[in-house]
Parts: C-alpha cells; structure tokens; sequence
C-alpha cells in the first residue's frame, strides 16, 4: 500500500513546499525543522492503522475509558539526511525504541555507484512493528539494503517506509526487491525524474548537506 500524504491539501503541503524552495534552503534550522514537523505528521497518520486497547484512565473527578495504542513501534532511520525527520516521529512515538542505520552511496571512476551498509544499532524487532524514514527514496538501494540489514534482527509484524520524496523508480525498487505483504510505504510526494547521478527531480537536493552542511566526499 503506497499512501502520499501531499495529494489531499493540508499545512504538510507548505512544510515540504519550503523544503523544495532553494532560497529557503539556505536556512539549515529551517529545513531540519521543517523535516521534523513533516515527521510529526507522518508519525500521526501511521497512529491511526496501529493497534489499540481499551483502558480505564483516573481522572480527579472519576474514570474515562479510553483507547490507547497497545505498544510503541521501533523508529528506524538512515544517517545522516534521517535525523530530523526521525525526531519529528520520536516526538509522537515517546516510548519508541530506536534503530540507526549507516548507509552511503560508494562511487567509482565512471560515477557508477553502489549502496554500502556500513553499521546497524537495533534493538529486536521479531514481532514489533517497525517505521523506517529516510527523507528521499532515489533508487531505492538504501532503503532496501538498509530493511535487508535490519531484518536481522528479526521479523517486524509490520514494516512502514517513510520518505518524504520519492521517485517511480526507487518505488518499483522497493516492490522488486522485497516482500511487500506486510509493508507500506508512506511518501509526501512521487516525483518521475531521476539526473543521471540518480537524484530526484525536481526533488530537493542532498536532503543531508542542507540539513547539516556540506561533506567532503
């Protein structure tokens, strides 16, 4: 299931309007917070298809009875570009586990690049459900290579893809390269293009170097 927060109108459309706008990028607080805001949406709508309970709650004047969620689910990002996003989720998932991931893209002398999985701190996931956000979906090697190293440490109940940008290509990556029974994919926008070095178009640019500078490759 692909859901793309950005077809129906709301304030997430102006967040992700800013973070497209290249005189607004020249403000790095500015696109991380607006990263972390964008992640606080995805983090509310993805509440609304997980598992509640019923429970009593004691107020000072008697007892409600409320719906609560049964469990918290495990965040997982990709550093570096994934940590404001990340932050935006925590902020809503407070009692989350947490799972980083250090993915980059290696490249040779033709710019012809592969995707290499250097480190993954997690806690279980057998059984748990499971968000992994990245703020762009490219080609789709980070994503799947990151889901590949993660899954050792067990079967989640349920994965959930966070991008806020996505190309048609990284998506059919995705449905190509993995078991998609029990996986959806939330996105805030499909954009068709990749440049020849794979960046989407339009897109945004290197979500990470505008959030936390430029890196010396």
């Amino acid at each position: 299931m692909i859901n793309e927060i950005g077809r129906n109108n709301s304030i997430f459309n102006t967040f992700l309007a800013e973070l497209r706008d290249v005189k607004l990028q020249k403000d790095s607080m500015r696109f991380r917070r607006n990263l972390e805001r964008i992640g606080e949406i995805f983090a509310y709508e993805i509440s609304k298809v997980l598992e509640y309970e019923k429970r009593d709650i004691e107020t000072p004047l008697g007892e409600a009875h409320m719906s609560v969620m049964a469990g918290q689910p495990v965040l997982a990002t990709i550093l570096r570009a994934g940590l404001p996003l990340h932050q935006g989720m925590l902020n809503f998932f407070d009692g989350a586990e947490n799972a980083f991931i250090s993915a980059y893209r290696k490249y040779d002398a033709d710019e012809d690049f592969v995707i290499k999985l250097n480190y993954v701190s997690s806690p279980g996931i057998q059984d748990k459900v499971l968000i992994l956000s990245d703020p762009m979906l490219a080609t789709g090697g980070s994503i799947v290579a990151s889901l590949k190293g993660i899954y050792e440490k067990g079967t989640p109940k349920h994965t959930h893809i966070v991008c806020v940008l996505a190309s048609e290509e990284g998506i059919k990556t995705i449905k190509k390269s993995l078991s998609t029974k029990n996986m959806t994919l939330w996105v805030g926008a499909i954009d068709d293009e990749l440049t020849a070095k794979a960046y989407i178009v339009p897109g945004l640019g290197d979500a990470g170097d505008l959030a936390y500078g430029n890196k010396e490759d």
